[in-house]
């Protein structure tokens, strides 16, 4: 009887059809995540003058869904380790896209936060969900490019959002917006029927014909017969336990990319939500507000895969400090007087090193835990994450609150970049300590 590693064979394997048809997948599933977290700053300028909210209400309201998100990481993110990943991404994708249609029919704010902290529970889960399976199925070499080009689904789905705002918003109200939500669950049904299961979870699970086709697929050329016993080398049989995600040394990087999701996420939803506002309060209309709020999401798009690109040929920590350092520089810019031209500019490398490196911290949290604990290590990273979510549109509105210069508003918004930079210099010192502790151990048994 042979024993065979699967990840053996899922990192070596050419790419083929069956990549595609996970990535693409993948990004459809986030393309209708990213629609469903942007819309609030779609209609932010909207449902203010509607209701007659005040900045830091606004900023309130818009931290209910982030709240949802926080659980829903946490939540959703250990428990597919449990019950797999097919069935948590079902559970998220109905909920928030439930929820997000109830939220066209809300009357009051209150009925609104409701909604909006239903849509973030399933929102939070299914994005460490869905970059551990995209993560699993990659091949090693293409690992980060790959999750990062379905990571840009995300991106796409904010941009579709803002331009399907610039033309709904005016003929149909906002509520119109989350009515549109209806047609993803439509395609629910064939998304589930073509999306496979973790091959690690059904192995764990003793469900070795079902795998075994899997990897068929992966690598036909690999010949598995019913009598190679499949492995996971870095499964040690304990439970997928928070704990775990400190053990084995893995402690200082833990904390280091716990800070940099906070601090990215913080600029992410500040941006997000306040971005249109700001520039409205600036003398932009509504229109070309909400085409800054689309050059922000295509330059995440832009970010994430030109970073995935970077991080396959260099190291991708390194991608991820440079990624920070930029989103420092060019949001301090952006409240300064320039021409239409570089702030168009500016906003998209924004966006490219906000939304594009969340991507890219999603693809180097993955790459660091091994599978056993790889959903529990994204959904504790995405829901403490979330912590910054939070903030962000609060930070925002108590920044409009207090009226601000808008350059101070911005610089404040930019100062989390530098925190993160520096987080993630920790992380990556620390991985190449590990590393060579590591090489000189094997030296070590080898002699």
């Amino acid at each position: 009887m042979r024993k065979v590693d699967v990840h053996d064979i899922i990192d070596n394997a050419r790419f083929s059809g069956f990549h595609w048809l996970v990535m693409c997948l993948c990004a459809l599933l986030l393309i209708f995540d990213g629609y469903d977290l942007f819309i609030y700053g779609v209609v932010l300028p909207v449902i203010m003058k509607e209701w007659g909210l005040t900045p830091l209400e606004a900023g309130a309201l818009g931290s209910y869904a982030l709240f949802g998100m926080m659980f829903g990481a946490l939540v959703f993110g250990t428990l597919a380790d449990r019950i797999g990943r097919k069935k948590g991404i079902a559970i998220c994708f109905v909920l928030f896209s439930g929820a997000t249609v109830l939220n066209g029919f809300a009357s009051t704010p209150t009925e609104f936060g409701i909604f909006r902290f239903l849509a973030g529970l399933g929102c939070g889960g299914l994005m460490p969900n869905v970059v551990a399976l995209m993560n699993e199925y990659a091949p090693k070499r293409l690992r980060s490019t790959l999750v990062a080009v379905m990571f840009s689904g995300y991106s796409l789905g904010g941009m579709f959002s803002a331009g399907l705002g610039i033309y709904m918003l005016p003929r149909f109200g906002w509520e119109a917006m989350f009515f549109a939500a209806a047609v993803p669950l439509l395609l629910l049904p064939v998304i589930l029927w073509h999306l496979p299961e973790s091959v690690g979870f059904l192995v764990r699970q003793g469900r070795t014909e079902q795998a075994r086709a899997l990897l068929d697929k992966i690598d036909p050329d690999r010949g598995l017969t019913a009598g190679d016993e499949l492995v996971l080398v870095d499964v040690k049989g304990k439970s997928a336990s928070v704990l775990e995600l400190f053990r084995d040394g893995r402690s200082v990087r833990t904390l280091s990319i716990w800070v940099a999701f906070f601090c990215c996420l913080l600029m992410v939803y500040a941006l997000g939500s306040w971005l249109p506002k700001l520039m409205a309060n600036a003398g932009y209309s509504l229109g070309s507000s909400l085409s800054f709020l689309l050059a922000l999401n295509f330059g995440g798009m832009f970010g994430a895969i030109l970073g995935g690109w970077l991080g396959d040929r260099f190291n991708l920590a390194k991608v991820v400090v440079l990624f920070f350092a930029l989103a420092a520089v060019s949001i301090s810019l952006l409240g300064f007087k320039t021409p239409m031209p570089m702030l168009y500019t500016l906003i998209t490398v924004a966006g490219a090193t906000t939304i594009g490196t969340q991507i890219l911290l999603y693809a180097s949290a993955a790459q660091f835990y091994g599978l056993s604990i790889r959903s529990t290590g994204l959904g504790w990273a995405s829901g403490i994450g979330r912590n910054g979510a939070i903030v962000g549109p609060l930070l925002g509105g108590a920044l409009m609150g207090i009226n601000l210069p808008l350059q101070l508003n911005f610089i404040a918004f930019a100062i989390p970049g530098a925190i993160a930079a520096l987080a993630m210099t920790v992380f990556a010192v620390s991985s190449k300590r590990s590393g060579a502790a590591a090489a000189v151990v094997l030296s070590a048994a080898k002699a």
